[in-house]
This record gives structure tokens, sequence and C-alpha cells, in this order.
């Protein structure tokens, strides 16, 4: 299987290095956005949206929260792997 580099040969290792490093901190960005929707969903209460999105009525992980919470959860990972560089780096 070949690389995305090999795979356009006329992109630059600069330009790959950039979309990188902004893939990066784009994922970096994913579980606070998704944790502060949550908040946001949770205080202003339910919506035509949460209405919608609710997997069954009186379920306790229906609704825009709680998938809002999984998905912040989900994306975590980024903010793991920069810790554990973090981490590694001060060793």
């Amino acid at each position: 299987m070949t690389g995305p580099v090999s795979a356009a040969p006329s992109v630059s290792p600069d330009a790959v290095a950039a979309a990188r490093h902004l893939a990066r901190w784009l994922g970096l960005a994913a579980t606070p956005t998704f944790a502060m929707m949550a908040l946001l969903t949770a205080m202003l209460g339910d919506g035509p949206a949460d209405t919608l999105c609710s997997a069954g009525q009186g379920s306790l992980l229906g609704g825009m929260v709680p998938m809002y919470l999984l998905m912040s959860a989900f994306h975590a990972a980024a903010w793991l792997r920069l810790i554990a560089e973090w981490r590694g780096a001060a060793a």
C-alpha cells in the first residue's frame, strides 16, 4: 500500500508536514468543543434537535448531551497522546 506522499509526488514534504500539524491541532480542538456543546445543550434545555436525536423516551443515552459527551470522550485520544509526549519529554 502506498502512502499519501508517494501517491502525490507533486506535493512537497513541507506541505505534508503542515497538513499533519494542522490535523493534529484540529484533533485537539474536538474534545473541548464537544464538551462545551454538551454543557451548553444541558444548560439551555431540551430543544427540537434533542427530541429528534433521542434513542427513546427516558433512556439514559438518549438526547444530545450524552452524544456530545461520548464524542468528547472518543476524541480524547489526541489529548492523551499529547500528555504522553509531555511526560516523555520531561523524563
